[in-house]
Protein backbone atom coordinates (compact mmCIF):
# COMPACT_ATOMS: atom_id res chain seq x y z
CA UNK A 1 0.00 0.00 0.00
CA UNK A 2 3.05 2.55 1.03
CA UNK A 3 4.48 1.79 -2.21
CA UNK A 4 1.52 2.46 -4.47
CA UNK A 5 0.62 6.10 -2.19
CA UNK A 6 4.16 6.57 -2.96
CA UNK A 7 4.03 5.69 -6.80
CA UNK A 8 0.74 8.20 -6.79
CA UNK A 9 2.30 10.72 -5.40
CA UNK A 10 6.21 11.06 -7.26
CA UNK A 11 3.43 10.70 -10.05
CA UNK A 12 1.01 13.02 -9.85
CA UNK A 13 3.51 15.84 -8.33
CA UNK A 14 5.58 15.54 -11.71
CA UNK A 15 2.46 15.73 -14.09
CA UNK A 16 1.62 19.17 -14.87
CA UNK A 17 -1.15 21.21 -16.75
CA UNK A 18 0.30 21.17 -20.37
CA UNK A 19 -1.93 24.36 -21.35
CA UNK A 20 -0.69 26.99 -23.91
CA UNK A 21 -2.40 30.22 -23.87
CA UNK A 22 -2.52 33.28 -26.57
CA UNK A 23 0.00 35.67 -26.02
CA UNK A 24 3.60 35.93 -27.60
CA UNK A 25 4.66 35.76 -24.25
CA UNK A 26 2.83 33.43 -22.45
CA UNK A 27 5.37 30.90 -22.09
CA UNK A 28 8.15 33.20 -20.46
CA UNK A 29 5.33 34.91 -18.38
CA UNK A 30 4.06 31.59 -16.97
CA UNK A 31 7.14 29.39 -17.03
CA UNK A 32 7.80 28.48 -12.71
CA UNK A 33 11.32 27.67 -12.66
CA UNK A 34 10.83 25.56 -9.60
CA UNK A 35 8.61 23.36 -11.53
CA UNK A 36 9.34 20.52 -14.53
CA UNK A 37 9.07 22.20 -17.69
CA UNK A 38 7.77 18.83 -19.41
CA UNK A 39 6.27 15.59 -18.22
CA UNK A 40 6.31 12.23 -19.62
CA UNK A 41 3.26 10.89 -21.79
CA UNK A 42 3.05 8.28 -18.50
CA UNK A 43 2.90 10.72 -15.68
CA UNK A 44 0.39 12.87 -17.57
CA UNK A 45 -1.50 9.60 -18.09
CA UNK A 46 -1.21 9.16 -14.61
CA UNK A 47 -2.68 13.04 -13.77
CA UNK A 48 -5.65 12.33 -16.45
CA UNK A 49 -6.90 8.95 -14.57
CA UNK A 50 -6.79 10.20 -10.99
CA UNK A 51 -8.04 13.57 -11.64
CA UNK A 52 -10.90 12.60 -14.01
CA UNK A 53 -12.24 9.91 -11.45
CA UNK A 54 -11.46 12.35 -8.57
CA UNK A 55 -13.66 14.69 -9.58
CA UNK A 56 -16.43 13.10 -11.36
CA UNK A 57 -16.86 10.24 -9.13
CA UNK A 58 -17.22 11.94 -6.30
CA UNK A 59 -20.50 13.42 -4.17
CA UNK A 60 -20.33 16.37 -6.28
CA UNK A 61 -20.61 15.00 -9.69
CA UNK A 62 -21.89 11.61 -8.67
CA UNK A 63 -23.34 10.90 -5.78
CA UNK A 64 -25.87 14.17 -5.70
CA UNK A 65 -27.20 14.43 -9.08
CA UNK A 66 -26.32 11.76 -11.47
CA UNK A 67 -27.29 8.92 -9.22
CA UNK A 68 -29.99 10.82 -7.99
CA UNK A 69 -31.16 11.56 -11.25
CA UNK A 70 -30.64 7.88 -12.37
CA UNK A 71 -33.39 6.90 -9.65
CA UNK A 72 -29.87 5.13 -6.96
CA UNK A 73 -29.36 7.18 -4.33
CA UNK A 74 -31.14 10.11 -2.67
CA UNK A 75 -30.18 12.93 -0.19
CA UNK A 76 -31.31 12.90 3.13
CA UNK A 77 -29.54 15.67 4.11
CA UNK A 78 -29.11 19.19 3.02
CA UNK A 79 -31.07 17.84 -0.20
CA UNK A 80 -31.26 20.64 -2.20
CA UNK A 81 -29.40 18.93 -5.41
CA UNK A 82 -31.68 15.75 -5.80
CA UNK A 83 -34.96 18.29 -6.01
CA UNK A 84 -32.64 19.87 -9.02
CA UNK A 85 -31.76 23.07 -6.91
CA UNK A 86 -28.04 23.28 -8.71
CA UNK A 87 -25.33 24.91 -7.90
CA UNK A 88 -23.94 27.20 -10.81
CA UNK A 89 -20.30 26.65 -9.44
CA UNK A 90 -20.42 22.98 -9.10
CA UNK A 91 -21.59 22.94 -13.11
CA UNK A 92 -18.80 25.84 -13.57
CA UNK A 93 -16.36 22.97 -12.08
CA UNK A 94 -17.89 19.86 -13.79
CA UNK A 95 -16.90 21.79 -16.95
CA UNK A 96 -13.81 23.11 -16.27
CA UNK A 97 -12.48 19.48 -14.84
CA UNK A 98 -13.49 18.07 -17.94
CA UNK A 99 -12.31 20.21 -20.36
CA UNK A 100 -8.90 20.54 -18.59
CA UNK A 101 -8.60 17.23 -18.27
CA UNK A 102 -9.30 16.76 -22.20
CA UNK A 103 -6.49 19.14 -23.08
CA UNK A 104 -4.49 17.09 -20.97
CA UNK A 105 -4.98 13.55 -22.85
CA UNK A 106 -4.56 15.56 -25.99
CA UNK A 107 -0.94 16.26 -24.41
CA UNK A 108 -0.36 12.46 -24.26
CA UNK A 109 -1.45 12.06 -27.90
CA UNK A 110 0.85 14.67 -28.67
CA UNK A 111 3.77 13.12 -27.04
CA UNK A 112 2.42 9.27 -28.03
CA UNK A 113 2.52 10.56 -31.80
CA UNK A 114 6.10 12.45 -31.22
CA UNK A 115 7.57 9.03 -29.54
CA UNK A 116 5.81 6.79 -31.93
CA UNK A 117 4.23 5.22 -29.34
CA UNK A 118 0.67 3.34 -30.80
CA UNK A 119 -0.48 1.48 -27.34
CA UNK A 120 -0.16 5.13 -25.65
CA UNK A 121 -1.61 6.93 -28.52
CA UNK A 122 -4.41 4.17 -28.10
CA UNK A 123 -5.25 4.56 -24.72
CA UNK A 124 -5.41 8.34 -24.83
CA UNK A 125 -7.92 8.12 -27.87
CA UNK A 126 -10.51 5.82 -26.09
CA UNK A 127 -10.23 8.00 -22.76
CA UNK A 128 -10.62 11.39 -25.17
CA UNK A 129 -13.85 9.15 -26.29
CA UNK A 130 -14.54 8.44 -23.01
CA UNK A 131 -14.82 11.34 -21.36
CA UNK A 132 -16.45 13.30 -24.18
CA UNK A 133 -19.12 10.93 -24.19
CA UNK A 134 -19.43 11.46 -20.50
CA UNK A 135 -19.59 15.18 -21.31
CA UNK A 136 -21.88 15.32 -24.56
CA UNK A 137 -24.26 13.16 -22.35
CA UNK A 138 -24.16 15.34 -19.59
CA UNK A 139 -25.16 19.19 -21.61
CA UNK A 140 -25.60 17.42 -24.99
CA UNK A 141 -24.45 20.17 -27.71
CA UNK A 142 -20.66 21.07 -26.94
CA UNK A 143 -17.39 22.19 -27.91
CA UNK A 144 -16.16 19.33 -29.57
CA UNK A 145 -14.44 19.97 -33.14
CA UNK A 146 -12.48 22.96 -32.00
CA UNK A 147 -12.52 22.25 -28.22
CA UNK A 148 -9.07 21.47 -27.93
CA UNK A 149 -7.57 23.81 -30.50
CA UNK A 150 -6.32 26.76 -27.73
CA UNK A 151 -3.12 26.15 -28.87
CA UNK A 152 -3.81 27.40 -32.30
CA UNK A 153 -5.45 30.47 -31.19
CA UNK A 154 -9.04 28.85 -30.65
CA UNK A 155 -10.38 30.51 -27.36
CA UNK A 156 -13.95 30.10 -28.73
CA UNK A 157 -14.74 27.19 -29.72
CA UNK A 158 -18.36 26.41 -31.77
CA UNK A 159 -20.41 24.24 -30.45
CA UNK A 160 -21.21 20.31 -32.24
CA UNK A 161 -24.80 18.88 -32.14
CA UNK A 162 -24.56 15.28 -29.89
CA UNK A 163 -25.66 13.69 -33.86
CA UNK A 164 -22.06 14.42 -34.91
CA UNK A 165 -20.28 14.01 -31.92
CA UNK A 166 -21.04 10.35 -31.25
CA UNK A 167 -20.29 8.87 -34.75
CA UNK A 168 -16.98 10.94 -34.29
CA UNK A 169 -16.26 9.30 -30.63
CA UNK A 170 -17.17 5.64 -32.22
CA UNK A 171 -14.90 6.24 -35.41
CA UNK A 172 -11.79 7.46 -32.51
CA UNK A 173 -13.10 4.19 -30.40
CA UNK A 174 -12.00 2.35 -33.57
CA UNK A 175 -9.08 3.87 -34.41
CA UNK A 176 -7.69 3.21 -31.00
CA UNK A 177 -9.09 -0.08 -31.20
CA UNK A 178 -6.97 -0.53 -34.18
CA UNK A 179 -3.87 0.86 -32.94
CA UNK A 180 -4.19 -1.84 -29.89
CA UNK A 181 -3.80 -5.11 -31.79
CA UNK A 182 -0.65 -4.78 -33.19
CA UNK A 183 0.35 -1.49 -31.37
CA UNK A 184 4.18 -1.12 -29.89
CA UNK A 185 5.09 0.69 -26.82
CA UNK A 186 5.00 0.97 -23.12
CA UNK A 187 2.36 2.50 -21.02
CA UNK A 188 4.77 2.68 -18.31
CA UNK A 189 3.87 3.24 -14.38
CA UNK A 190 1.36 6.00 -15.13
CA UNK A 191 -1.61 3.30 -15.82
CA UNK A 192 -3.03 3.31 -12.92
CA UNK A 193 -6.25 1.71 -14.47
CA UNK A 194 -4.72 -1.44 -15.94
CA UNK A 195 -1.43 -1.40 -14.96
CA UNK A 196 0.09 -1.68 -18.83
CA UNK A 197 -1.78 -4.45 -19.68
CA UNK A 198 -2.46 -3.68 -23.32
CA UNK A 199 -5.40 -6.37 -23.66
CA UNK A 200 -7.28 -5.30 -21.30
CA UNK A 201 -7.21 -1.86 -22.53
CA UNK A 202 -8.33 -3.59 -26.19
CA UNK A 203 -11.42 -5.30 -24.29
CA UNK A 204 -12.31 -2.14 -22.49
CA UNK A 205 -12.22 0.29 -26.03
CA UNK A 206 -14.15 -2.19 -28.15
CA UNK A 207 -16.61 -2.35 -24.68
CA UNK A 208 -17.25 1.36 -25.03
CA UNK A 209 -18.02 0.71 -28.19
CA UNK A 210 -20.71 -1.57 -27.88
CA UNK A 211 -21.79 1.08 -24.74
CA UNK A 212 -22.40 3.81 -27.59
CA UNK A 213 -23.49 1.83 -30.48
CA UNK A 214 -26.61 0.64 -28.28
CA UNK A 215 -27.15 4.01 -27.07
CA UNK A 216 -27.70 5.47 -30.68
CA UNK A 217 -29.37 2.35 -31.69
CA UNK A 218 -32.94 3.41 -31.95
CA UNK A 219 -31.74 6.54 -34.24
CA UNK A 220 -29.02 5.63 -35.93
CA UNK A 221 -29.63 1.90 -36.40
CA UNK A 222 -27.19 1.01 -39.54
CA UNK A 223 -24.08 2.78 -37.17
CA UNK A 224 -25.33 0.86 -34.09
CA UNK A 225 -25.66 -2.54 -36.13
CA UNK A 226 -22.55 -2.20 -38.15
CA UNK A 227 -20.68 -1.38 -35.09
CA UNK A 228 -21.95 -4.67 -33.27
CA UNK A 229 -21.43 -6.84 -36.39
CA UNK A 230 -17.78 -5.88 -36.34
CA UNK A 231 -17.00 -5.87 -32.53
CA UNK A 232 -18.59 -9.36 -32.12
CA UNK A 233 -18.07 -10.70 -35.40
CA UNK A 234 -14.67 -10.83 -35.05
CA UNK A 235 -13.63 -12.06 -31.46
CA UNK A 236 -9.89 -11.98 -32.10
CA UNK A 237 -9.37 -8.88 -33.91
CA UNK A 238 -11.89 -7.12 -31.40
CA UNK A 239 -12.12 -8.64 -27.79
CA UNK A 240 -14.37 -7.23 -25.35
CA UNK A 241 -14.33 -7.66 -21.24
CA UNK A 242 -15.64 -11.20 -20.91
CA UNK A 243 -15.33 -11.55 -16.97
CA UNK A 244 -15.02 -9.37 -14.00
CA UNK A 245 -11.27 -9.47 -14.31
CA UNK A 246 -11.88 -7.37 -17.04
CA UNK A 247 -13.77 -4.55 -15.46
CA UNK A 248 -12.28 -1.08 -15.99
CA UNK A 249 -12.33 0.19 -11.44
CA UNK A 250 -10.12 2.52 -10.58
CA UNK A 251 -9.02 1.50 -7.25
CA UNK A 252 -7.79 3.66 -4.93
CA UNK A 253 -4.94 3.17 -2.76
CA UNK A 254 -7.03 3.81 0.50
CA UNK A 255 -4.45 6.71 2.20
CA UNK A 256 -5.19 10.21 2.43
CA UNK A 257 -5.47 11.82 0.18
CA UNK A 258 -6.12 9.03 -2.59
CA UNK A 259 -8.88 7.82 -0.93
CA UNK A 260 -12.09 6.76 -2.25
CA UNK A 261 -14.03 9.94 -2.95
CA UNK A 262 -17.50 8.52 -1.51
CA UNK A 263 -15.63 6.87 1.69
CA UNK A 264 -14.11 10.15 2.05
CA UNK A 265 -16.99 11.84 2.41
CA UNK A 266 -18.60 9.11 4.59
CA UNK A 267 -15.81 10.12 7.29
CA UNK A 268 -17.13 12.96 7.88
CA UNK A 269 -20.64 13.35 6.42
CA UNK A 270 -24.31 11.17 6.08
CA UNK A 271 -26.29 12.98 3.23
CA UNK A 272 -26.86 10.19 0.99
CA UNK A 273 -29.10 6.97 1.48
CA UNK A 274 -30.26 4.25 -0.92
CA UNK A 275 -33.37 5.82 -2.70
CA UNK A 276 -36.54 3.92 -2.48
CA UNK A 277 -36.69 3.25 -6.35
CA UNK A 278 -33.37 0.74 -5.83
CA UNK A 279 -34.65 -0.48 -2.81
CA UNK A 280 -38.49 -1.89 -3.95
CA UNK A 281 -37.16 -3.17 -7.19
CA UNK A 282 -34.48 -4.88 -5.19
CA UNK A 283 -36.91 -6.14 -3.10
CA UNK A 284 -40.15 -7.19 -5.66
CA UNK A 285 -37.35 -9.66 -7.10
CA UNK A 286 -36.41 -10.60 -4.20
CA UNK A 287 -32.79 -9.96 -5.44
CA UNK A 288 -30.00 -10.92 -3.13
CA UNK A 289 -27.60 -7.87 -4.50
CA UNK A 290 -29.89 -5.80 -1.73
CA UNK A 291 -27.43 -7.34 1.17
CA UNK A 292 -24.34 -5.51 -0.18
CA UNK A 293 -25.90 -2.27 -1.92
CA UNK A 294 -27.98 -1.47 0.71
CA UNK A 295 -27.48 -1.47 4.54
CA UNK A 296 -31.02 -2.46 7.10
CA UNK A 297 -32.56 0.69 9.02
CA UNK A 298 -31.10 0.94 12.24
CA UNK A 299 -34.70 1.59 13.47
CA UNK A 300 -36.48 -1.99 12.70
CA UNK A 301 -33.36 -3.78 10.51
CA UNK A 302 -35.71 -3.78 7.75
CA UNK A 303 -34.24 -2.19 3.86
CA UNK A 304 -36.66 0.91 3.34
CA UNK A 305 -35.59 3.96 0.66
CA UNK A 306 -35.54 7.33 0.64
CA UNK A 307 -37.52 9.26 -1.26
CA UNK A 308 -35.78 11.24 -3.97
CA UNK A 309 -36.34 14.96 -2.96
CA UNK A 310 -39.55 14.68 -1.39
CA UNK A 311 -40.39 17.74 1.01
CA UNK A 312 -41.44 15.35 3.82
CA UNK A 313 -38.91 12.16 4.54
CA UNK A 314 -39.45 9.21 7.21
CA UNK A 315 -36.91 9.44 9.94
CA UNK A 316 -33.08 9.12 9.10
CA UNK A 317 -33.03 5.90 11.34
CA UNK A 318 -35.55 4.33 9.50
CA UNK A 319 -33.94 3.91 6.08
CA UNK A 320 -31.44 2.50 4.47
CA UNK A 321 -27.62 3.93 4.08
CA UNK A 322 -25.25 3.12 0.94
CA UNK A 323 -23.73 -0.40 1.54
CA UNK A 324 -20.04 -1.00 2.87
CA UNK A 325 -18.51 -2.28 -0.52
CA UNK A 326 -19.57 0.97 -1.71
CA UNK A 327 -19.06 3.70 0.75
CA UNK A 328 -17.19 2.64 4.07
CA UNK A 329 -13.71 1.27 2.05
CA UNK A 330 -11.03 3.53 1.75
CA UNK A 331 -9.22 1.74 -0.94
CA UNK A 332 -12.63 0.86 -3.17
CA UNK A 333 -13.11 1.62 -6.46
CA UNK A 334 -14.71 4.15 -8.58
CA UNK A 335 -16.37 2.22 -12.17
CA UNK A 336 -15.66 3.19 -15.46
CA UNK A 337 -17.52 0.34 -16.92
CA UNK A 338 -18.01 -3.08 -16.18
CA UNK A 339 -18.70 -6.34 -18.10
CA UNK A 340 -22.30 -7.33 -16.77
CA UNK A 341 -22.86 -3.92 -18.36
CA UNK A 342 -21.66 -4.85 -21.92
CA UNK A 343 -23.49 -8.58 -21.34
CA UNK A 344 -26.68 -6.42 -21.44
CA UNK A 345 -25.49 -4.22 -24.24
CA UNK A 346 -25.16 -7.49 -26.09
CA UNK A 347 -28.36 -8.95 -25.11
CA UNK A 348 -30.10 -5.94 -26.14
CA UNK A 349 -28.77 -5.96 -29.80
CA UNK A 350 -29.44 -9.41 -29.99
CA UNK A 351 -32.80 -8.33 -29.24
CA UNK A 352 -32.75 -6.37 -31.56
CA UNK A 353 -32.01 -8.65 -34.44
CA UNK A 354 -28.14 -7.46 -34.94
CA UNK A 355 -25.40 -9.69 -35.45
CA UNK A 356 -24.09 -10.94 -31.98
CA UNK A 357 -21.97 -13.77 -33.19
CA UNK A 358 -22.09 -16.52 -30.53
CA UNK A 359 -24.28 -14.74 -28.36
CA UNK A 360 -28.43 -15.10 -27.73
CA UNK A 361 -30.33 -12.43 -25.90
CA UNK A 362 -30.60 -15.11 -23.22
CA UNK A 363 -27.35 -16.08 -22.45
CA UNK A 364 -25.82 -12.59 -23.07
CA UNK A 365 -28.57 -11.52 -20.16
CA UNK A 366 -27.98 -14.70 -17.95
CA UNK A 367 -24.17 -13.65 -18.39
CA UNK A 368 -24.99 -9.95 -17.11
CA UNK A 369 -26.92 -11.08 -14.39
CA UNK A 370 -24.35 -13.75 -13.36
CA UNK A 371 -21.43 -11.25 -13.41
CA UNK A 372 -22.93 -8.84 -11.89
CA UNK A 373 -24.11 -11.33 -9.09
CA UNK A 374 -20.27 -12.49 -8.82
CA UNK A 375 -18.79 -8.90 -8.57
CA UNK A 376 -20.88 -8.30 -5.39
CA UNK A 377 -19.81 -12.15 -4.23
CA UNK A 378 -23.10 -13.83 -4.43
CA UNK A 379 -22.89 -17.28 -4.25
CA UNK A 380 -23.43 -19.73 -7.31
CA UNK A 381 -26.31 -21.69 -5.95
CA UNK A 382 -28.21 -18.50 -5.30
CA UNK A 383 -27.30 -17.01 -8.54
CA UNK A 384 -28.75 -20.68 -10.10
CA UNK A 385 -31.76 -20.23 -7.89
CA UNK A 386 -32.04 -16.37 -8.97
CA UNK A 387 -31.92 -16.82 -12.71
CA UNK A 388 -34.60 -19.85 -12.27
CA UNK A 389 -36.62 -17.68 -10.52
CA UNK A 390 -37.56 -13.76 -10.30
CA UNK A 391 -34.59 -13.07 -12.51
CA UNK A 392 -35.70 -15.76 -15.14
CA UNK A 393 -35.10 -14.43 -18.51
CA UNK A 394 -38.69 -13.27 -19.86
CA UNK A 395 -37.73 -12.02 -23.31
CA UNK A 396 -38.44 -8.56 -23.31
CA UNK A 397 -36.05 -5.41 -23.41
CA UNK A 398 -37.63 -4.11 -20.43
CA UNK A 399 -36.35 -6.65 -18.71
CA UNK A 400 -32.66 -6.29 -19.65
CA UNK A 401 -32.95 -2.94 -19.40
CA UNK A 402 -33.74 -3.37 -15.38
CA UNK A 403 -31.08 -5.76 -14.79
CA UNK A 404 -28.56 -3.24 -16.50
CA UNK A 405 -29.87 -0.83 -14.45
CA UNK A 406 -29.90 -2.85 -11.07
CA UNK A 407 -26.05 -4.01 -12.34
CA UNK A 408 -24.62 -0.13 -12.64
CA UNK A 409 -25.23 0.76 -9.11
CA UNK A 410 -22.67 3.62 -8.67
CA UNK A 411 -22.31 4.20 -12.13
CA UNK A 412 -24.65 7.07 -11.83
CA UNK A 413 -24.20 8.92 -15.26
CA UNK A 414 -24.96 5.55 -16.91
CA UNK A 415 -28.03 4.83 -14.83
CA UNK A 416 -28.96 8.19 -15.81
CA UNK A 417 -28.63 8.13 -19.36
CA UNK A 418 -30.01 4.58 -19.46
CA UNK A 419 -33.24 6.03 -17.83
CA UNK A 420 -33.67 8.87 -20.08
CA UNK A 421 -32.93 6.54 -23.09
CA UNK A 422 -35.57 3.33 -21.86
CA UNK A 423 -37.48 5.23 -19.37
CA UNK A 424 -36.66 2.04 -17.46
CA UNK A 425 -37.19 1.79 -13.62
CA UNK A 426 -40.51 2.33 -14.83
CA UNK A 427 -40.94 3.53 -11.18
CA UNK A 428 -38.36 6.17 -11.10
CA UNK A 429 -40.14 9.73 -10.62
CA UNK A 430 -39.82 13.44 -10.92
CA UNK A 431 -38.61 14.67 -7.09
CA UNK A 432 -42.12 15.46 -5.89
CA UNK A 433 -40.44 18.36 -3.49
CA UNK A 434 -38.88 20.40 -6.48
CA UNK A 435 -39.71 24.34 -7.41
CA UNK A 436 -39.76 23.26 -11.11
CA UNK A 437 -43.29 23.17 -12.17
CA UNK A 438 -44.40 21.62 -15.62
CA UNK A 439 -42.59 18.38 -15.88
CA UNK A 440 -43.09 15.04 -15.38
CA UNK A 441 -39.87 13.38 -16.23
CA UNK A 442 -36.31 14.07 -13.84
CA UNK A 443 -33.99 16.04 -15.97
CA UNK A 444 -32.89 16.12 -19.32
CA UNK A 445 -29.49 17.44 -19.10
CA UNK A 446 -27.20 19.45 -16.59
CA UNK A 447 -27.49 23.46 -17.31
CA UNK A 448 -24.74 25.34 -19.12
CA UNK A 449 -22.26 27.46 -16.66
CA UNK A 450 -22.79 31.13 -16.68
CA UNK A 451 -18.86 31.75 -17.82
CA UNK A 452 -19.34 29.43 -20.99
CA UNK A 453 -22.98 31.37 -21.66
CA UNK A 454 -21.16 34.69 -20.70
CA UNK A 455 -17.52 34.28 -22.27
CA UNK A 456 -18.93 32.01 -25.75
CA UNK A 457 -22.33 33.42 -25.72
CA UNK A 458 -22.25 33.53 -29.78
CA UNK A 459 -21.75 29.86 -30.32
CA UNK A 460 -23.55 29.11 -26.93
CA UNK A 461 -26.84 30.70 -27.62
CA UNK A 462 -28.47 28.78 -30.08
CA UNK A 463 -28.07 25.75 -27.63
CA UNK A 464 -29.19 27.89 -24.66
CA UNK A 465 -31.93 28.72 -26.00
CA UNK A 466 -33.07 25.14 -26.48
CA UNK A 467 -33.13 24.38 -22.80
CA UNK A 468 -36.18 24.80 -20.40
CA UNK A 469 -36.24 25.45 -16.90
CA UNK A 470 -32.33 24.65 -16.93
CA UNK A 471 -32.90 20.77 -17.05
CA UNK A 472 -35.36 20.26 -19.76
CA UNK A 473 -36.54 21.45 -23.33
CA UNK A 474 -34.20 19.29 -25.88
CA UNK A 475 -34.10 16.02 -24.99
CA UNK A 476 -31.13 14.16 -26.29
CA UNK A 477 -30.34 12.39 -29.47
CA UNK A 478 -30.93 9.38 -28.44
CA UNK A 479 -33.59 10.10 -25.75
CA UNK A 480 -37.11 8.87 -27.80
CA UNK A 481 -39.14 8.51 -25.22
CA UNK A 482 -42.80 10.33 -25.90
CA UNK A 483 -44.61 12.15 -23.51
CA UNK A 484 -42.05 13.20 -21.12
CA UNK A 485 -41.28 16.97 -20.57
Amino acid sequence: MKKNIIKFSFLFLFAAFLLSGCTDKFEEINTDPDRAKDAPATNVLAFVLRYWTATMHDPWNDMNEPSSYGGYIAKIQYIDEARYAFRPGVVENKWYYTYITLNNVNEIIVKAEAEENTNMLAVAKTMRAYIFQTATDTWRDIPYTDALKIKEGTLLPKYDKQEDIYPALLAELKSAADLLQNGNGDLGDGDILFNGDTKKWQKFTNSLRLRLAMRISEVNKPLASSTVSEVLGNPAKYPIMASNDDNAFFWWPGASPYEEPWYADYKGRDDHGVSDVLVNVLLEFEDPRIDVYAIPAKSDGKYRGFIIGAAAQPSLASISRIGKRFRMESAGFSPYMRCSEVMFHIAEAAKKGMNTGSYTAESAYNEGVKASMLENEIEQDVITAYLAGKGKFDGTLEQIYLQEWIAMFKQGMEGWSLYRRTGIPKTHYIAPGTTYTGHNSPPFRYPYPQSELTLNGANSKPFQDEVIDDFWGKKMWWDTRTGVN
